[in-house]
């Protein structure tokens, strides 16, 4: 079978078999292991609130899962696309709804720039809704089907970006268990240079001191040991070579006339890197592919490993001292706040920042966190701050900034943390665009918001009415109510 053929029925059997049990009939039984439900902090949780009230959900499918369709919907005030999964309950189990609700609580506790973001969840009667952000890039799998071929650079700046994002999903103790090119979209389609990892339905938290034994994955990418029931986070590397593998041969490393026999063969773990089409390809990436897809998962390399393989460290990022001062002087500029306004500056961010905003922050993010946890130390920071002042200013100013950005008090400065602070904010909150969060806001459309109002789009119900009805009155002088003045006044106290 030619290259392309079998390209184009890896794409087939991803659209069939996404999120598929591979054994339905020796299922275990996970339902006790997933977590209670607790979207707080900066997704909010519209309980009252009904979705068409806010967005328009658009006819056309991104995606359909196993419960779920997923569709585009247009802010109605601020004209913002976002993805939206829809879960319709008459699919679900009655008593079963935290694990239907599984992905958007793995989601929630996640914060790193290749990893899909949830902003907001809505439900009602009959259905589930989880808002994303959207990535209008499409999926991975079509890129490799259209592309002639991916060369070592292209393939490197890829998975460096796949392992990062496992790498912080692996340090908070989070497999994907399903990562396959359908499950990473380019999040621009003018310019494919950052992907997301998405689909987190068959992830779950795992004990580094206990194997996982469900047998589930797409069957070309999924490690031998999960067809053996006993397996751990490095599944998601095995997963990781076999993609590399796909992207600089186009071919499967495993094939078959039948699932059955791509399986066994997966179970054998043997493929070839000696072929003709490898005649091209370093011996360095044929190396990380071997780390990577290391049959014995205690040999295998771990995410952080797979980072340091001198194939992918090869690679150095292109960034301008410029650019470097700017983001810096943002964060050297942005003052203390108590939580409460941040949480309200932070979902203001979250719903005006668009992709453009966001790419030129994310390459400073990463190139300040020098060993890729998705997190920035006050040493990483440090290291960033003498690049602009001297050593003496840079020790002084390193302490107020962890200390006004680190909001909930982790010891790290948190990728939204770092975006939010980091942001031009005179350009993100424009005069226009402060006209709209404050229509979005204002409910009932009388020109004055009050604490209900505050309550409704912010409160996910875990803050009090005192508190909501003390920040009205702090804002105006101990009035029941604010208008827009009141309001634009808030947001440039933050700002300035």
């Amino acid at each position: 079978m030619g290259q392309l053929s079998l390209l184009s029925l890896l794409k087939k059997q991803h659209q069939e078999q996404k999120f598929q049990e591979l054994d339905q009939q020796q299922l275990e039984q996970e339902s006790n292991e997933k977590i209670q439900i607790k979207l707080l902090d900066f997704i909010n949780l519209h309980q009252n609130l009904s979705i068409k009230d806010v967005y328009e959900i658009l006819p056309s499918k991104l995606g359909i899962g196993s419960q779920s369709v997923v569709k585009i919907g247009l802010h109605k005030v601020l004209g913002i696309t976002r993805a939206i999964k829809i879960i319709d309950k008459s699919t679900v189990l009655i008593g079963d709804i935290s694990t239907v609700l599984h992905e958007a609580e793995i989601l929630k506790q996640l914060d790193h720039p290749n990893v899909i973001k949830i902003l907001e969840f809505y439900q009602n009667s009959k259905q589930i809704f989880i808002v994303t952000e959207l990535c209008n890039g499409g999926e991975l799998i079509d890129a490799i089907v259209e592309s002639d071929k991916f060369s070592e650079k292209d393939t490197i700046k890829l998975m460096k970006q796949v392992l990062q994002g496992l790498n912080y999903c692996h340090q908070h103790k989070i497999v994907h268990r399903n990562i396959n090119p359908s499950d990473i979209l380019f999040d621009n389609k003018d310019k494919r240079d950052i992907i997301k990892i998405i689909d987190f339905e068959t992830s779950r938290i795992f004990d580094q001191n206990q194997k996982m034994t469900q047998r589930i994955g797409t069957p070309y990418y999924i490690a031998p040991e999960v067809l053996e029931r006993n397996y751990d986070q490095k599944c998601d590397i095995w997963s990781c070579g076999v993609l590399t593998y796909i992207l600089l041969s186009r071919s499967p490393p495993f094939n078959g006339e039948s699932e059955a026999q791509v399986l066994e063969r997966v179970k054998q773990g043997k493929y070839d890197l000696n072929s003709q089409e490898w005649n091209n390809i370093t011996n360095e990436a044929k190396d990380f592919i071997s780390k990577l897809m290391e049959k014995d998962p205690n040999k295998r390399y771990n995410a952080e490993q797979a980072l340091k393989h001198t194939w992918i460290t090869q690679l150095k990022e292109d960034i301008e001292q410029s650019q470097i001062e700017r983001v810096l002087k943002n964060i050297k500029s942005f003052k203390s706040i108590s939580k409460i306004q941040f949480t309200i500056y932070q979902y203001i961010v979250n719903q005006l920042i668009t992709q453009e905003d966001k790419s030129e922050l994310i390459k400073i993010f990463k190139f300040l966190d020098t060993n890729d946890d998705g997190l920035l130390s006050k040493q990483e920071l440090l290291v960033g701050l003498k690049m602009i002042m001297n050593e003496y200013e840079a020790v002084e100013q390193v302490g107020i900034i962890m200390n006004n950005l680190d909001q909930n008090n982790s010891g790290y400065i948190d990728y939204s943390e770092f975006i939010a602070a980091s942001i031009n904010r005179s350009e993100l909150l424009s005069y226009d665009r402060i006209t709209n969060i404050f229509k979005m806001i204002d409910k009932d459309c009388n020109g004055l918001i009050n604490a209900n109002d505050l309550k409704l789009i912010f409160g996910n119900g875990q803050i009090s009415d005192q508190i909501w009805i003390q920040l009205i009155q702090e804002i105006n002088n101990n009035k029941e109510d604010i208008n827009f003045q009141d309001f634009q006044g808030f947001i440039h106290n933050i700002i300035y």
